[in-house]
């Protein structure tokens, strides 16, 4: 980053952080956030520690198996396994499992790019000695009731290459990125330059636990950050989900939001406020909607800030409703800038809160928050 980015970068976060109105309840935000990451840092070592502890005893457990040709019994080897199917195959209970005296024997139905990575992860368990395949494999899901619904698994990737780490994974690729990052700052050479940059990345990396992608926001659609949330409003469903599907009511209580325009199409326009006071547009539509149980939308490609969500509306005894809202968007910076916005408690889960307090207000009271007055 250039020295005129970089002052400017600094300049805006002080202008944030002493701003005269809500300087001061930034600040006390920022300080709570340090407090609170220091005082989980125990924790987080107890964790990492813990995780090396019981990887360490597996390795050893391998290795004096592999001395020693262990051999267990059927029904323990059935559940070494379906536990390790289950990191690899999508729909593990689509598949049967049998062993006799060691030879495992796979019948039911896999897709096809999960075949291989199955049976190499099977012959490499612990105690198997053969593997016998009798899977019907499918190109696809489509017709095959077992294989529908399901989530894709990490498969025999290694770990590094995985969108999740351990704590263990993390604890060692933070120490490596702490190292570079100290040498970098004892050499002050181009060497050290490309140390303290790979140093950042391995840090920020492991801290955050998201692929790179994630983090920065390049090719990471609308799933740079999830979130979710529940709240439970004393309104019939039938008015919280008529309120909720009119989209231009939404600046009655979402604090950024503008307008809201509707086109004949179905589709929306939004104008929200953005940083330094300016005003962001995108528009969306509407993907999923069953009146009083759940609503979808996305933005149209090509948006500003991609996002997408869903509004799920649950019936409560005695009139009330649950809502379960579920927002995945890729703000200007990935991750990272909403892990920057969220220190100073300026990041959406934040504002999604107080949000949905204030639309919770409306609906049972009829009335409007009382800073709908002054933000309107």
């Amino acid at each position: 980053m250039s020295p005129k980015l970089t002052g400017a970068a600094l300049g805006a976060a002080a202008m944030y952080i002493f701003d005269p109105d809500k300087g001061r309840r930034r600040r006390a935000l920022l300080r709570d956030q340090l407090v609170s990451g220091v005082s989980h840092l125990d924790d987080a070592v107890e964790v990492i520690a813990r995780d090396l502890a019981h990887r360490t005893q597996g390795l050893l457990a391998e290795a004096r198996s592999a001395i020693i040709n262990e051999r267990v019994s059927d029904e323990v080897l059935i559940e070494r396994v379906r536990s390790k199917m289950g990191r690899i195959v999508s729909h593990p209970s689509a598949i049967d499992v049998k062993v006799n005296q060691g030879r495992v024997s796979l019948n039911g139905c896999v897709l096809k790019h999960e075949q291989q990575d199955l049976l190499e992860g099977v012959r490499s368990v612990r105690g198997v000695i053969d593997v016998e395949d009798q899977l019907e494999v499918h190109k696809t899901p489509e017709n095959v009731p077992a294989l529908q619904g399901g989530r894709p698994r990490a498969g025999n990737r290694p770990e590094l290459l995985q969108e999740n780490w351990s704590p263990a994974a993390r604890g060692l690729v933070g120490a490596a990125g702490s190292a570079l990052t100290l040498y970098a700052l004892r050499n002050r050479t181009p060497l050290g330059l490309l140390a303290v940059s790979a140093g950042s990345a391995l840090l920020l990396r492991s801290a955050v636990n998201k692929p790179m992608r994630r983090l920065v926001g390049i090719e990471a659609g609308r799933r740079a950050v999830d979130i979710q949330k529940s709240i439970k409003v004393e309104a019939a469903v039938e008015k919280v989900f008529d309120t909720l599907t009119h989209y231009e009511n939404f600046p009655q209580f979402m604090s950024n939001v503008r307008e809201v325009k509707i086109h004949e199409d179905g589709s929306s326009h939004w104008r929200v406020a953005g940083p330094a006071g300016q005003s962001v547009e995108w528009d969306a539509v509407t993907t999923q909607l069953i009146p009083n149980e759940v609503v979808a939308w996305k933005t149209t490609p090509g948006s500003v800030v991609e996002h997408a969500g869903s509004i799920r509306f649950e019936p409560l005894a005695g009139g009330g409703t649950r809502l379960d809202v579920k927002m995945s968007y890729n703000p200007p910076g990935g991750a990272l800038g909403h892990s920057i916005a969220e220190l100073f408690g300026a990041d959406p889960k934040s504002e999604l809160d107080a949000d949905l307090l204030r639309m919770k207000t409306y609906l049972e009271t009829g009335k409007l928050p009382r800073d709908a007055a002054v933000r309107h």
